[in-house]
């Protein structure tokens, strides 16, 4: 329970542990807004300790400190330096992308600023001092916010009320500075005999920078880091990056080598105790962000505080705010670590490519958002990757064996659940057609089933008899007629353990309450507690169902689709024999990875061996089960290697939906690092998929190099027209984007309301 003291909606007497900037500056505006409570902070450390140098603040955090507190932004101002260029550097070729606009000040500074406003306003400071025990202190305060770091004492005391995760990553770093400013924010890539290593580096002051060294673990080893004292790990750094230092010298503030851990907290409150800044979430430094979160919690906790009637609903109030904001931080600060410890793939890439490849990164900076802050930086880049002028990367041709599609745009196979008896009907007909003349370079079809005991719902399409193949010829005959120059492609399946289910809107992956067929998949192993349990398919079935596969395969040929899809993910029979959780027989389709791939790959050459030899063939794969002990994204190379040395063309890079309790980590583009790595590993090429909803995120990941196609499938769902209005909002007509005749009239957005109103021509003139 809550003290009694004092009015709930205005904790009166209220204690925080932790002098970092989110700890004194909740207690600063705790006391401007409220006089006559008592704040009290305890710091372990001495005023001028910090393990920092330079702090960098966005200017959406600086409108939110002046509008909370003048005099603290006044004070910030002051000693501010600010910059717009950043400056990548590797191989000895320097790229310089401007507009950015940073502001930055020492830790220092920034810590003798809020000494100096909780001093004037009041707060009760307390350095050198370790905090009371939490307990005491939410028992004689009104509440307690925590705000002592990542290494929180109070967060693991109270680890059952908050339930923590601390994951450590790949890479080790160390906080150093240079008594000279960097004229850039500065990325610079040594490749040594021991890996690669890299800066980053900003200015703080006139005379100061910012310099963080990082390099994945087994480097840190290999160059004999873990037994250096610290004097040698900063004389050595200082040699190591002595061109962007200019040979100037480094210093330490005790800086150690250490990990970054990300932290996530299923609650950040417990009764009056609150968690705030690093004690509740961390996000990796090289997106900067930890002060700035910590600083947007204080103003978010300080408001809630004001606005709700007591301190429980604040409290909930706050976390409900600020969660999916650090959320979204937290997984754009995963994207960016993730690119620098997996940094040596995009080492080949071209230089302007590597440069932008490296500032899109985290995926909240894009390729649109550049082009508006350096639009000659983005042009170099879309030159160099053979953007012919005034064409987006997405509307640049891209070729398969024989098929040359006329831009990067795929409609994703989506299952309609809408035939009859496996027959496509005029459903069929619209959807595809539409898509088609919407300009997509590449329409597929849904999963389409080789065999009836193979469909996943009574309402599949499939290829399994003659009239399923001439319905499909009649709708491939519409779109190579209507829509010249858009290929349509079909993704062949099996359903395997997760068949004989209701239609998706009536209840999806539940089994059918009556009319069941029996299931077949590499092993007896049911999807759901209450799905049926298959039959474990034997050695005869297996061939059985590769002639099925065959057969469909020939079908769709006579029917003429440009490209041929082999399924392999999602949990359906094919991907049964590539999930160990999936897969676990005993016999020569078990055990091992290349075990696993063995019935796979003999469907894929069976297949091949009908498809004609000009038409290109591609797998979709599901990188990852999302869930202990499935298939790892080490794996997926392997798989991805194995089909494209049989002769895959492409790999459609896919997640999930293996098996029931996967838990997937979703977010924008969520599964493109997963199609990113394949491509760079496997040397083959890649369709990327999931939460891609924009144009600029499929200009991004083009121009970036983390794919060569995208598809997309609720964006297709919204606006079968899709290709063709992102063509007409960047004001591209060409080849890689054709209106249909009928529809040319339409290629330029209507105009929604008058605008010619007249503009004033003078202004009063003051009194």
């Amino acid at each position: 329970m809550f003290p009694t003291r004092g009015t709930a909606a205005h904790p009166p007497h209220i204690a925080i542990i932790g002098g970092g900037p989110g700890g004194l500056y909740a207690a600063a505006l705790l006391k401007r807004r409220n006089p006559t409570r008592q704040v009290t902070l305890w710091e372990r450390n001495a005023p001028e300790d910090t393990f920092g140098f330079g702090v960098v603040l966005s200017d959406e955090t600086l409108g939110g400190i002046e509008h909370a507190d003048p005099q603290v932004y006044t004070a910030l101002q002051e000693h501010f330096t600010r910059w717009d260029d950043i400056d990548i550097v590797h191989r000895a070729a320097r790229q310089t992308s401007g507009g950015h606009g940073f502001a930055a000040l020492g830790r220092k500074r920034l810590l003798q600023i809020l000494h100096t406003r909780c001093e004037d306003l009041g707060v009760t400071l307390n350095f050198r001092t370790p905090a009371p025990d939490p307990a005491g202190l939410m028992a004689t305060h009104d509440l307690v916010i925590a705000a002592d770091g990542v290494h929180s004492t109070t967060r693991e005391k109270y680890a059952d009320a908050f339930r923590p995760t601390v994951e450590p990553h790949r890479c080790r770093y160390i906080w150093l500075a240079a008594d000279f400013a960097f004229d850039a924010f500065r990325f610079e890539i040594a490749e040594t005999e021991h890996g690669v290593m890299q800066l980053h580096g900003y200015p703080y002051s006139d005379d100061a920078s910012t310099v963080i060294v990082e390099m994945r673990e087994e480097v840190w080893h290999a160059a004999g880091f873990d037994e250096m004292d610290p004097a040698e790990s900063v004389e050595r750094c200082a040699k190591i990056f002595g061109d962007a230092l200019g040979g100037r010298p480094l210093r330490s503030n005790n800086s150690a080598w250490t990990r970054f851990r990300t932290v996530v907290c299923e609650r950040w409150s417990h009764d009056n105790l609150v968690l705030l800044g690093d004690a509740a979430h961390t996000a990796h430094f090289s997106i900067g962000s930890g002060t700035k979160l910590a600083v947007e919690d204080a103003l978010a906790l300080v408001a809630c505080l004001e606005e709700q009637p007591d301190t429980a609903g604040a409290l909930a109030a706050y976390e409900e705010e600020r969660r999916p904001v650090v959320a979204s931080t937290q997984r754009a600060a995963r994207a960016s670590l993730e690119w620098f410890e997996d940094l040596a793939r995009h080492l080949g890439q071209p230089p302007r490519q590597f440069a932008f490849n490296l500032l899109t990164r985290s995926r909240r900076v894009t390729h649109d958002n550049l082009r508006l802050r350096d639009a000659h930086f983005t042009e170099s880049v879309e030159r160099e990757f053979g953007c012919p002028p005034g064409t987006p990367p997405m509307f640049t041709p891209f070729r398969l064996r024989g098929l040359t599609l006329r831009n990067r745009v795929v409609v994703s196979p989506m299952d309609l659940y809408s035939a009859q008896d496996g027959v496509p009907g005029d459903f069929h007909l619209v959807h595809l057609g539409a898509r088609a003349l919407g300009g997509a370079g590449l329409v597929m079809t849904e999963m389409v089933c080789v065999s009836e005991e193979g469909r996943i719902t009574p309402g599949c399409a499939g290829l399994y008899t003659g009239r399923q193949g001439e319905a499909w010829k009649r709708i491939v005959g519409f779109v190579h007629g209507q829509s010249p120059g858009t290929a349509i492609g079909v993704q062949l399946g099996h359903s395997g353990r997760k068949g004989s289910t209701k239609l998706m809107w009536e209840g999806m992956d539940e089994p059918l309450p009556d009319g069941n067929w029996p299931l077949v998949a590499a092993s007896a192993l049911p999807y759901k507690p209450d799905s049926q349990t298959p039959r474990a398919l034997s050695r005869a079935q297996l061939t059985d169902i590769r002639e099925q596969f065959t057969a469909a395969a020939s079908r769709a040929a006579r029917a003429g689709f440009d490209l041929l899809e082999l399924h392999c993910a999602h949990g359906y029979l094919l991907s049964g024999f590539l999930s160990p959780l999936t897969n676990r027989r005993t016999d020569a389709y078990g055990g091992s990875l290349p075990r696993r791939l063995r019935f796979p790959l003999e469907v894929f050459d069976a297949v091949r061996a009908v498809w004609p030899q000009e038409r290109p063939m591609t797998v979709r794969i599901s990188a990852t089960d999302w869930a202990e002990g499935g298939t790892t994204a080490e794996d997926a190379v392997e798989i991805a290697r194995a089909f494209a040395a049989h002769g895959a063309d492409a790999i459609d890079v896919s997640t999930g939906q293996v098996v029931a309790e996967e838990r997937p980590e979703f977010g924008r583009s969520y599964q493109t690092p997963f199609a990113d790595r394949i491509r760079h590993e496997a040397r083959v090429p890649v369709i990327a998929v999931g939460a891609i909803s924009s144009w600029d995120d499929v200009n991004s990941l083009i121009l970036a190099g983390r794919t060569d196609l995208c598809a997309l499938a609720r964006p297709h769902l919204y606006d079968p027209h899709w290709t063709l209005h992102a063509a007409a909002e960047q004001g591209y007509s060409g080849p890689g984007a054709v209106w249909p005749a009928p529809y040319r009239a339409g290629s330029r957005r209507p105009n929604t309301g008058r605008t010619d109103t007249p503009k004033p021509r003078l202004g009063l003139a003051p009194s």
